[in-house]
């Protein structure tokens, strides 16, 4: 996009670019570099577009700042000429269903929509393929980081967990407020939706002077007044521009708590854009959701599967557990970062009936719930743990893969770790059949 606007490009990688990306660059005749970085080259530059992924203490990053180098984010960059209106989507947990329903419902209602940011469409390119009148986001902490003059037109916070703390010095209040830059420029005809029941969120907003419209969502009872948009009795409720409706949880096939937040969001996102009733109402039912987040994958002797891979931390795994009324053998297990598995013991003790460990090192699991009395089994195979826990659960039960931690110890990604996990399920299911 940069060459495209005329600028002189210049890309720097620590690391070997990928054979596809060296077509692109030579293609567009941008010059580039791999396997480190030519310190004087890129200190001279006008501006520097970092990859979030860089870590803000790392050498160069630090000679940048001595040289008085403007560092910027792709997103900040992409935005600049950005010509519909963004709306931008963040939180630690539940970011890609709520970006790619709150798409699913714009796309359905005929409008012009694009869906980028943290899941592998970059903004840029994005901008640089097609002009769109909306743009959906999904946006990470680190991405959020780097902004200095973006501003959305509606903004969404789903939710606050402690992740990625290793960037943020462990420290929960600077991961906050790299989150809450995502209302940075944000104005009184704006608007921005957040999770009510989220208590770093309220501790937080109290603290703020925020210009936007607010639309606080609860899924908690009793609270009076109700919050603008609210779950109750089966349906989704909604109060704002002088406007109230319902929406049946029927109409949607996302299970779990975690997944009423979410869908509010997206519905309250799809009618803030000129969406009307009767359109969300009918694209609701034909959104299954993504593959790896809650995924039913099918239900060899009767036991349903669901794979959700991308539950990375605690507090995703939690929300899976918290989806069932029904015992649960679960797959945990993977490249732990640090998690503290102690705030899953309540619902663990009530929910789960046996534990697959799935990983190369499983001492912490282990610890965290041996106390709890009942089977856990240790496995380094996708394979196998399938096979053990078709071996525990009984028909009309559940069996859950929602890890807690990341695939990279066993796995090429989490993408890699439900993959391997679906396609056993589908080779249960046809040797089910023979």
């Amino acid at each position: 996009m940069a060459k495209q606007k005329g600028l002189s490009v210049f890309v720097s990688d620590t690391g070997v670019i990928a054979a596809g990306y060296k077509h692109l660059l030579t293609t567009h005749g941008i010059p580039f570099e791999e396997e480190g970085h030519t310190e004087a080259k890129i200190v001279s530059a006008r501006e520097v577009v970092k990859s979030p992924g860089i870590p803000n203490d790392v050498a160069i990053i630090g000679q940048l700042l001595q040289h008085n180098v403007p560092i910027i984010d792709e997103i900040e960059f992409a935005a600049r000429y950005a010509k519909g209106k963004i709306i931008a989507i963040t939180g630690s947990n539940g970011k890609s269903t709520t970006v790619h329903l709150t798409y699913h419902l714009l796309k359905r209602a005929g409008f012009h929509v694009a869906l980028a940011g943290n899941m592998g469409h970059s903004f840029a390119k994005c901008m640089a393929e097609n002009i769109y009148d909306y743009y959906v986001l999904e946006l990470s902490s680190f991405q959020l980081e780097g902004i200095k003059n973006f501003k959305a037109d509606i903004a969404c916070l789903l939710n606050i967990t402690p992740d990625h703390l290793n960037r943020y010095n462990h420290a929960i209040a600077a991961y906050t407020k790299a989150k809450l830059n995502i209302l940075r420029n944000m104005c009184r005809s704006d608007h921005f939706i957040y999770n009510n029941d989220d208590a770093i969120i309220n501790q937080q907003l109290n603290q703020l002077a925020i210009s936007p419209a607010r639309y606080p969502i609860s899924i908690l009872t009793g609270a009076q007044p109700p919050p603008v948009i609210y779950s109750s009795n089966g349906a989704f409720h909604f109060r704002f521009n002088q406007r109230s409706f319902s929406i049946n949880h029927h109409l949607t096939h996302l299970p779990g708590p975690h997944n009423q937040y979410n869908t509010m969001a997206a519905i309250a996102i799809a009618t803030l854009t000129g969406v009307s009733l009767d359109i969300i109402a009918a694209a609701l039912p034909t959104f299954h959701g993504l593959p790896h987040r809650m995924e039913w994958c099918g239900a060899p002797q009767n036991i349903d599967c669901y794979n959700d891979s991308k539950a990375t931390n605690v507090a995703a795994a939690q929300v899976a557990l918290l989806s069932f009324n029904r015992p649960i053998t679960w797959i945990i297990g993977g490249k732990d970062k640090g998690n503290d598995y102690t705030i899953l013991l309540p619902i663990v003790k009530k929910s789960v009936k046996a534990i697959i460990c799935l990983g190369e090192n499983n001492t912490t699991i282990i610890k965290a719930f041996y106390s709890l009395g009942f089977p856990i089994q240790e496995t380094d195979n996708m394979g196998s743990a399938v096979d053990i826990a078709l071996s525990m659960a009984l028909p009309g039960e559940v069996i859950l893969l929602s890890p807690a931690c990341t695939s990279f110890d066993l796995f090429e990604n989490f993408e890699d770790r439900g993959n391997q996990f679906r396609e056993k399920i589908k080779l249960c299911i046809a040797q089910s059949k023979k």
